[in-house]
């Protein structure tokens, strides 16, 4: 074995050379490995007695991707990616690429212009820069639609998604698919057997079948994937880059197709969208580190689950964790409201067994670990109680001091309020350090946020144990100290407060939606009101007319559920602003005596976004949230923020922290004491 350089070594075995290279944790495109690829193929190329080249990784994966801590840094001294790959396809022995784990995006890259490829059973792959803010910049989207044809590729390069061997073995990506403990084994074979036959240097490069085929058609080809995905697209510039990409690769020469590539590739490095989501990237890693946690704080076993409550939210709760194979009871009041809970479910998992995403068995290997019950006490055995009653504290207060009495020692006891104080949940019973929030975001099985509330006496282990088992599930698990609303409902309620006050002044409520969702929002608030129902929490024997939605509940107006709301809406949902709803505004506004004038589109989104970035100051400054980019977490994964935006904190960085504090004053707000001392000496919340 001769050492090439720290991360790659070269063996030869008979006429094979095979470089392995080895730079954990996930031999990702730094320098040296860059450096070590270039050396290894040009001391395999150097020796007369190789005939064939293995390229495999050591440890759990191929390589992984580029080196994401290098971008936007000076550049280092050492062979570029384009020198490897340039070098590989001038190669006059085959070049075999043996895959596992995960190839992703210049990992791919360096794979596709490998003559052959191999892969493990497990192994997946993908180019995922679009999750970024960018494209694939070192020939993916030229070699890519070669191998696979121009629609395969546009949706991988907008969607970013991981393909698994079996998959990627019919594109026409992998060559080979063996068992996960046969790949240096099947990589030789496949090496000697070029050998033997004198195989061609393929080159992806050289492959036109498949966009020759397709050039005819080019235009509305697409012209309809646009069409198809703008609005899943909408806002994004990295997608239509990549499809700007993937028509070079249809309607050019290869060489005249990468110069199109690296042309909209520097661009989006450098902007503030690719900045903004690879600031999210990491975001999201930190979000899952808890400061002031003991070292040795150890997670608590979590076997089973106890839900109470099946409505919406429970029942979205419990799919959680019947997904990952943890058994479930779940509690109600009465039978009607068990059975119908437990029907949705099943109806749930159904629904998505018909989209071909589940199975017929999987389905009732779930709800086999679901058990339902109308006794608390079927509850003493589980690890982890969840309830998801009613958000009124008497309520919640009684139901825990029962849990006190039914659960075992050690069981975790743990509230989804959305606002309430969780030490005054945690004061009804007698071991509050057992207690803590976990806040989920409806619809529970679906969204990805779990705001982890810490409460004065919640214990490390039950903490870290609320996190982790948060990532089991799935989600991405942001810890908020204890106050009214958290991180999130705290914030957005200064975004309705104004949202409400704009009606009143001279905006109508489709204005403030559309600045909003023009901002990148999938919904405006007043939209968000008619799908979630004006009457939730309303009552109509209470009501006083005192708002403009007691006004509307009292006119019969409940939203999307009856067609009539902020909007009207007609069989297909469609929506069209209401008139009866513009005149009890204009009413109520003139009974106030409220001048009304007319308001445009910048004071809207500052009066919308401002007054939350205020608000996330003050929640930094009382150490409610660890940190500014675990705030932009809760907004990005709960309440639709646009992550080329990067969140309300990264926003306001990019914004102007001292163009903010002016224009809260203008508009009679005070600014939180942090916000005005980090405009005051030029910081950022973010370091961004």
């Amino acid at each position: 074995m001769t050492a090439i350089n720290a991360v790659m070594d070269l063996t030869r075995d008979g006429e094979v050379a095979v470089l392995t290279l080895n730079s954990p944790p996930v031999n990702a495109l730094s320098a040296p490995v860059r450096d070590g690829l270039a050396l290894g193929i040009a001391a395999a190329e150097a020796d007369p007695a190789v005939k064939a080249i293995v390229l495999i990784c050591a440890g759990r994966t191929f390589i992984a991707g580029a080196d994401i801590t290098e971008f936007g840094k000076p550049a280092v001294k050492s062979a570029s990616l384009f020198d490897v790959q340039t070098a590989m396809e001038q190669s006059k022995k085959p070049i075999i690429a043996a895959i596992h784990g995960t190839a992703l995006g210049g990992g791919l890259e360096v794979a596709l212009t490998c003559h052959y490829r191999i892969a493990a059973a497990s192994a997946k792959c993908g180019l995922p820069e679009v999750k970024l803010g960018l494209l694939p910049g070192a020939g993916g989207t030229q070699r890519l639609p070669r191998l696979v044809g121009p629609e395969i590729a546009l949706d991988l390069v907008t969607s970013g998604r991981h393909v698994g061997a079996k998959e990627a073995l019919k594109m026409g990506v992998f060559d080979e698919v063996v068992a996960d403990d046969q790949l240096l084994p099947g990589a030789m074979a496949m090496a000697r057997k070029a050998i033997a036959e004198k195989w061609p240097l393929r080159l992806a490069r050289d492959v036109n079948d498949k966009v020759d085929a397709a050039r005819p058609n080019a235009a509305k080809l697409f012209a309809d994937f646009r069409a198809k995905n703008a609005k899943l697209l909408r806002g994004f510039e990295a997608p239509e880059a990549n499809i700007q990409c993937i028509e070079a690769a249809v309607n050019l020469p290869f060489d005249e197709g990468i110069k199109v590539e690296r042309a909209l590739f520097v661009p989006l490095m450098q902007g503030l969208q690719s900045r903004a989501q690879r600031y999210v990237f990491f975001a999201e890693r930190m979000a899952a580190k808890v400061e002031g946690l003991p070292a040795d704080a150890q997670l608590l076993p979590v076997k089973s689950v106890g839900i109470i409550g099946a409505g919406t939210m429970g029942g979205g709760i419990a799919m959680n964790f019947l997904n990952v194979g943890i058994p479930v009871t779940i509690v109600e009041m009465k039978e009607e409201a068990l059975s119908r809970g437990i029907g949705v479910i099943r109806k749930n998992y159904e629904n998505t067994a018909a989209k071909g995403k589940l199975t017929a068995a999987d389905v009732e290997t779930r709800m086999g670990l679901l058990k339902g019950s109308l006794d608390l006490a079927d509850l003493g055995q589980a690890d982890l109680i969840i309830e998801a009653v009613f958000e009124n504290m008497d309520i919640k207060k009684e139901l825990f001091a029962k849990l006190d009495g039914v659960a075992k020692p050690g069981a975790i006891l743990a509230s989804n309020t959305s606002y309430l104080n969780v030490d005054e949940i945690a004061a009804a019973t007698k071991r509050p350090g057992s207690v803590v929030g976990m806040h989920f975001f409806s619809p529970a099985n679906v969204m990805r946020l779990l705001e982890v509330v810490n409460g004065a006496k919640t214990e490390p282990a039950v903490l870290a144990t609320a996190m982790g088992i948060g990532k089991k599930i799935g989600k991405i698990a942001v810890v908020s100290g204890v106050c009214h609303g958290f991180i999130g409902n705290r914030m957005l309620s200064f975004r309705q407060q104004q949202a409400q006050k704009l009606i009143l002044e001279g905006a109508l409520p489709s204005d403030v939606d559309r600045v909003l969702y023009d901002f990148g929002f999938p919904m405006g608030p007043f939209q968000m009101s008619d799908l979630a129902g004006l009457d939730i929490g309303w009552n109509a024997a209470t009501s006083k007319g005192e708002t403009i939605r007691d006004r509307m509940c009292e006119a019969g107006m409940r939203g999307q559920k009856n067609g009539k709301g902020f909007y009207n809406y007609d069989a297909e949902r469609n929506r069209t602003p209401s008139p009866e709803t513009e005149k009890i505004i204009l009413d109520y506004a003139a009974e106030r005596g409220i001048n009304r004038r007319s308001i445009d589109d910048d004071e809207i989104l500052e009066r919308c976004l401002l007054p939350m970035v205020n608000e996330g100051a003050k929640i930094l400054e009382e150490k409610m949230a660890q940190r500014a980019s675990d705030i932009d977490i809760v907004w990005l994964n709960g309440y639709g923020w646009p992550v080329y935006r990067g969140g309300p904190m990264f926003w306001a960085d990019h914004y102007g922290l001292a163009k903010i504090v002016e224009r809260l004053k203008h508009y009679g707000i005070t600014p939180a004491p942090l916000l005005e001392k980090l405009a005051a000496s030029g910081q950022t919340f973010t370091g961004q």
